[in-house]
C-alpha cells in the first residue's frame, strides 16, 4: 500500500505532505503510558508496519514512558525514510508516580526539544506542538511566553513547524501573531464534539488532529454509533474513525495501538464508506 491509497489521502501541513491516516505512538509505552512495553519487539514491529503501510505521519512525545516511545521509534526506524514526518509535543513531564505535571517554563521547553531531538536521532523536528491545557480541555490564559520560546528554537533551525495542543481560539490567535501554526491537537471524537475549532482551522488550511479519536482510556459508548455500526456490519470504532475523516478535510487521524493486527484494522476501518443516512444519524449524536 502506498501513502496515496491510504484512507483520506494526504494533507499539506506547512511544506510537509502527510497522510491523513497517521499513527499515534503513545501506546508503545507500558501500562498507563508509563515504563517500557511488555513486548519491545512487538512495538518495533508495529512501527515498521506503519511505514510499510505507507503512513508517513507519526505522533509522539518524549514524555511518553517517559523517553521509552521515542527510543523505540529510533530503534525501529532510524535512519528514517525521507518522507516520514515525526510530530512531537512539549509542555508536560512525567513524575515518579506517573502524573503529567505541566512543564512550560522556558528552560523546560528548551530542554524538552533538545531531548526529543537526541532520543529520536534528529537534527531538526518536523513539528513540535506546545501542549498547554488540561487532560481534555483548554486552560484559558496567555501562551505568549512558551510559544515564543519554541518560535525562537524554530528560527535557530531545531524545529521546522509549530503546532498547539489543548488550546482555545484565543490562544490559537495569540500564537499566530508570533509564528505560523500548522496544526492543532485537541480532544475530539464522534461522542465528544464540543470543540468549535475544526471548521475555523479548515478555513485557514490548518490541520486539526483529534487526540483520543476512539475515546482514549474509556472507549466510545453511544447507542447511535452502535446502531449505525450494526447496520453497516462494522465495528463502532471503525465507524468512529471513518466519521472523523468525513467530518472535515483538515482532520488527521492518529489512532494508537501496540498491535500490528489492530493497526491494520484501523487503516481498513478508516476506508469505510458512510452513506448519507448514516452520516446524518452520526452527526446528530449529542
Amino acid at each position: 500500500m502506498t501513502s496515496t491509497s491510504l484512507p483520506g489521502g494526504t494533507f499539506r501541513m506547512g511544506d510537509l505532505t502527510v497522510t491523513r491516516m497517521g499513527y499515534g505512538a503513545m501506546q508503545l509505552a507500558g501500562p498507563h503510558v508509563f515504563g517500557p512495553p511488555a513486548d519491545r519487539d512487538a512495538a518495533i514491529a508495529v512501527l515498521r508496519e506503519v511505514v510499510e503501510l505507507g503512513i508517513n505521519h507519526i505522533d509522539t512525545s518524549d514524555y511518553y514512558g517517559p523517553y521509552v516511545t521515542n527510543e523505540i521509534i529510533r530503534e525501529a526506524l532510524h535512519p528514517y525514510p525521507d518522507d516520514l514526518h515525526i510530530v512531537t509535543k512539549v509542555g508536560a513531564l512525567r513524575d515518579a508516580e506517573g502524573n503529567w505535571p505541566q512543564a512550560l517554563a522556558p528552560e523546560q521547553l528548551r530542554q524538552a526539544v533538545r531531548d526529543n531531538l537526541r532520543r529520536l536521532g534528529l537534527d531538526v523536528i518536523d513539528v513540535v506542538n506546545l501542549r498547554v491545557g488540561g487532560f481534555d480541555r483548554p486552560t484559558p490564559g496567555s501562551i505568549e511566553e512558551p510559544f515564543t520560546v519554541l518560535a525562537e528554537m524554530q528560527q535557530q533551525g531545531m524545529i521546522k513547524h509549530l503546532g498547539l495542543s489543548t488550546v482555545n481560539a484565543d490562544q490559537v490567535a495569540e500564537a499566530q501573531a508570533i509564528a505560523p501554526v500548522v496544526c492543532v491537537q485537541n480532544f475530539y471524537n464522534i461522542a465528544n464534539r464540543d470543540d468549535d475549532l475544526v471548521d475555523s482551522l479548515a478555513g485557514q488550511g490548518i490541520a486539526y488532529v483529534p487526540y483520543f479519536p476512539l475515546g482514549g482510556f474509556s472507549p466510545l459508548q453511544s447507542e447511535e454509533l452502535n446502531a449505525v455500526a450494526a447496520r453497516l456490519e462494522a465495528t463502532p470504532l471503525a465507524v468512529a474513525l471513518a466519521w472523523l475523516l468525513h467530518r472535515s478535510p483538515n482532520i488527521l487521524l492518529i489512532p494508537g495501538t501496540s498491535s500490528v493486527a489492530h493497526l491494520r484494522e484501523n487503516v481498513a476501518a478508516a476506508a469505510l464508506a458512510l452513506p448519507d443516512d448514516a452520516l446524518s444519524e452520526l452527526d446528530s449524536i449529542d
